[in-house]
């Protein structure tokens, strides 16, 4: 047992974290290569690596992943410390390089001076496709404003296949349950957004982010576009891409009258409040979502103004007006905040709902023992205070809405 244990010891030193071995940078001067201030990892790698994150075989493994910020010309490199030996140490080092290689397409630099030579055709990269919006940030660190902009683009750009096939790559790192997407089906949309920056003399654009949308076909001549995956790449989040990103294709997508709404695909946490803000910001200077028809209730007319107008569903309509109604309601005032709650809880309390009408059924229907276990999974005290948790929870999330929406 002892000598097994020192052989666990022994292994599991060869054992290591791939969120933190996996080195991931967007390269714009050869000067970057050395920075590590440049350098983001992960957030998550269970999609190659498995459920534990982990590689096993290797000592200070590094798997290097950098990018031409424009292009994304790839160059992959794995170094370590020290890896394990099948004959001497009985075991076998995963193949760390064929599990990267199934991701990334071909065609990659393994050297460190290719990868340099390819950073002089920057200067040659323009952004794929159709120009729709262009903004401006302003950034502290250089003291001066940037230029963005977002495209709108598909697979019949020259280059742009290829140009995905690297950009994709990405969302393994990044999205949780991300999945690669088939190109060859026209009814994609995709949706980039770059940055405009000069080096010696020249304007370039560097990659910061993306939107693929499907476009589903409603009976019987409507479409409805449904957002699959957005990402804004790591040294570019926390800047309000995403919104600008958001509220351009929401905009393409308003301007088409075949477009019945917009909806997507199994959002995220952080998508649902990027979606919550952009929608309200639309929605607040719409006649349906005054003070005053606001304090009124929900209506069908928002229902339909926004459906309209701005292409939004009921569903997301609804939470527009919950948001809005918590700025137009003085929570301070008993009367006022009453009503705000009741309206509010009057949606959550849906679901529980339909379990006391399923409980209903069962009375008819089950034997008296049967009955009393399903009566032990519903107790209703529970129910209520799930409710006020999900109400507070609820009112909490809608006032980061609200205080973002006065800071825009």
């Amino acid at each position: 047992m002892a000598g097994l244990s020192a052989m666990e010891k022994k292994l599991a030193e060869f054992k290591c974290n791939t969120n933190e071995a996996i080195q991931l940078k967007l390269v714009r001067f050869p000067e970057d290569l050395e920075d590590d201030s440049t350098t983001f990892n992960p957030e998550y790698s269970h999609q190659v690596f498995g459920d534990d994150e982990v590689a096993f075989g290797y000592k200070g493994l590094k798997i290097l992943l950098y990018y031409n910020a424009g292009n994304l010309s790839t160059l992959f490199r794995i170094e370590y410390t020290s890896k394990v030996n099948e004959n001497f140490d009985c075991v076998e080092a995963d193949d760390v390089e064929n599990k990267i290689r199934k991701i990334i397409p071909p065609g990659f630099c393994t050297s460190t001076d290719d990868f340099v030579s390819l950073l002089e055709k920057e200067v040659n990269f323009k952004p794929f496709g159709t120009l729709l919006h262009t903004y401006s940030v302003h950034n502290e660190e250089a003291g001066e404003d940037i230029t963005y902009q977002i495209y709108q683009a598909d697979m019949t750009c020259p280059g742009f296949r290829e140009y995905h096939e690297r950009l994709q790559t990405f969302l393994m790192w990044f999205i949780e349950t991300a999945s690669f997407i088939d190109v060859d089906d026209e009814r994609w949309n995709y949706f980039l957004v770059f940055e405009k920056y000069n080096k010696d003399g020249a304007t370039l654009f560097a990659t910061v982010g993306y939107m693929t949308v499907y476009n589903y076909y409603v009976y019987p001549d409507k479409t409805r576009p449904r957002v699959s995956q957005m990402l804004i790449l790591p040294p570019f989040q926390g800047e309000g891409h995403g919104a600008q990103l958001f509220e351009t294709v929401h905009r393409y997508y308003m301007s088409s009258p075949t477009v019945l709404d917009i909806t997507a695909e199994d959002p995220s946490e952080n998508y649902v409040k990027l979606r919550d803000f952009v929608l309200v910001k639309l929605c607040q200077d719409l006649p349906c979502f005054s003070p005053e028809k606001l304090m009124q209730g929900f209506s069908q007319e928002m229902v339909t103004e926004a459906q309209q107008k701005l292409k939004i569903n009921k569903q997301h309509t609804r939470r527009v007006y919950e948001i809005l109604r918590l700025r137009a309601t003085d929570m301070g005032d008993p009367e006022q905040s009453r009503g705000y709650r009741l309206d509010v809880k009057k949606r959550l309390i849906g679901p529980y709902k339909k379990k006391q009408r399923e409980l209903a059924k069962m009375r008819r229907c089950l034997r008296p023992e049967e009955l009393t276990n399903q009566l032990n999974q519903i107790d209703l005290n529970m129910q209520h205070e799930q409710l006020e948790e999900s109400f507070q929870q609820l009112v909490s999330d809608y006032r980061r809405v609200l205080e973002r929406l006065a800071q825009a």
